[in-house]
């Protein structure tokens, strides 16, 4: 079992959201925080929020900016201490219809939801075993990742990388010698609001399907967002697990049971196609 207490946790998206679920409960547990996010707003108000329970410092970051990256990682490590808790976190929600997807979307998808981990794990990672303390790493996917839920061609796609990449992460035999533990979180509904949230940072694709379509697309969204807060869990429910995790090395972590029969489908789907 990982001991908590005075490690760094270097948190992406950690001002909003699941991050700051997960920040809350670090926090609790006796991790120092590096918080970062785009939202500078936020990120004051959970630093006001923390600041009194940890050593708690906040960063801008756009998770797409490798330069940006290296720079915020050594500001980090020069305040903090080495990094050995990294949560790649940051994301964003929902997704075009297909006939209105373009190039520009694919970048800006992949750039935060994949890339953006990609990046912490490559910024991360050699400093990681380099530093020799063991650690941990948690990828924020999404139920969306373990089967297609109708969620969006585009998030779909980011996450399912998401889970193969982590998947695989988890068998590195140098990560193991390193003491260096690996989850995924795989998040379905979670009372959030990251669908509004990325509904306006999102760039517009400029094609204009018909009203009766665009309408539809609409009220698709607006629903989605409400169920999040009406049947969506907690945060701090996820950040429980999400320590639980560490605490036990677990690879996935789920945080409820609503792709379940999606997932049994799919599960028999694949292995009814094996050949006999």
């Amino acid at each position: 079992m990982i001991d908590i207490q005075g490690r760094t946790a270097f948190i992406t998206g950690g001002a909003n959201g699941i991050g700051l679920g997960i920040a809350r409960r670090l926090a609790h547990a006796g991790a120092k925080l590096a918080l970062v996010d785009i939202d500078e707003v936020a990120l004051a108000k959970a630093k006001v929020e923390l600041q009194d329970i940890t050593q708690v410092e906040t960063f801008i970051l756009d998770v797409r900016d490798r330069d940006a990256f290296l720079s915020t990682a050594d500001a980090v490590e020069c305040t903090l201490g080495p990094v050995t808790l990294l949560f790649n976190n940051a994301g964003v929600a929902g997704g075009d219809s297909v006939m209105k997807i373009n190039y520009e979307l694919w970048d800006w998808y992949l750039g935060i939801n994949l890339y953006g981990v990609i990046n912490g794990l490559q910024t991360f990672l050699p400093r990681m075993v380099k530093n020799g303390e063991g650690g941990h790493i948690v990828n924020t996917s999404s139920g969306a990742g373990l089967v297609a839920t109708g969620a969006g061609v585009l998030y779909t796609t980011s996450k399912f990388a998401v889970v193969g990449l982590s998947e695989e992460l988890r068998l590195s035999s140098e990560l193991k010698a390193a003491g260096i533990g690996v989850s995924v979180l795989c998040p379905a509904r979670v009372a959030t609001d990251i669908i509004n949230r990325s509904l306006e940072a999102t760039p517009k694709s400029g094609v204009k399907l018909p009203d009766e379509v665009e309408k539809k697309i609409a009220e698709n969204v607006a629903l989605a967002g409400q169920m999040l807060h009406q049947y969506g869990v907690s945060i701090d429910v996820v950040g429980d697990m999400v320590l639980n995790a560490i605490q036990e090395n677990a690879l996935y972590i789920i945080t409820d049971c609503e792709a379940e029969e999606l997932i049994k489908t799919r599960s028999k789907a694949l292995l009814d196609a094996l050949p006999n």
